[in-house]
C-alpha cells in the first residue's frame, strides 16, 4: 500500500513543477498532485483547507475540460494562491516560507493566464 506525501514533500513536488512551467506538467502529473492535496485538506478537517479543497476541485474539473478554458484555469490558479497566501500567515515556521513560494507561483501563473487572449 502506498503512503501518503508528506506536506513537505508535496510543497517541494509542487513547487518544482510550478517552476518549470505550466506547459511543462503534464496533466496526469498534475491531476496526481491536485488529488493528494485535496484529500490531505478534506481529512483535515479544517473549515479553512475545505475552502481550498473545493478550489482544487473546481481546478480539476478545467483541467479536465475539452475546450481548456485559459482564463478560467488562471483565475482558479489564482484563487488557489490567495488561499495559499492566507494559509501561510498561520503555517508552522517549517511550512510557511514555502506556502509563500507557492502562493507566489499561483498568483503570477494565475495573472499570465487570466491576461492571455482569447483564441
Amino acid at each position: 500500500m502506498a503512503t501518503s506525501p508528506t506536506t513537505a514533500e508535496l510543497l517541494a513536488t509542487t513547487l518544482q513543477a510550478l517552476q518549470s512551467g505550466l506547459t511543462n506538467v503534464p496533466l496526469s502529473s498534475a491531476m496526481d498532485a491536485t488529488e493528494a492535496w485535496q484529500q490531505q485538506f478534506l481529512q483535515s478537517g479544517q473549515p479553512e483547507l475545505q475552502d481550498v479543497a473545493r478550489e482544487i476541485g473546481n481546478l480539476q474539473s478545467l483541467l479536465t475540460a475539452k475546450p481548456l478554458d485559459g482564463a478560467a484555469i488562471g483565475r482558479s490558479l489564482s484563487m488557489l494562491g490567495s488561499q495559499t497566501n492566507d494559509l501561510s500567515k498561520t503555517a508552522p515556521l517549517t511550512h510557511a516560507p514555502n506556502l509563500s513560494e507557492l502562493s507566489t507561483q499561483l498568483l503570477r501563473l494565475g495573472g499570465e493566464l487570466e491576461n492571455q487572449p482569447t483564441q
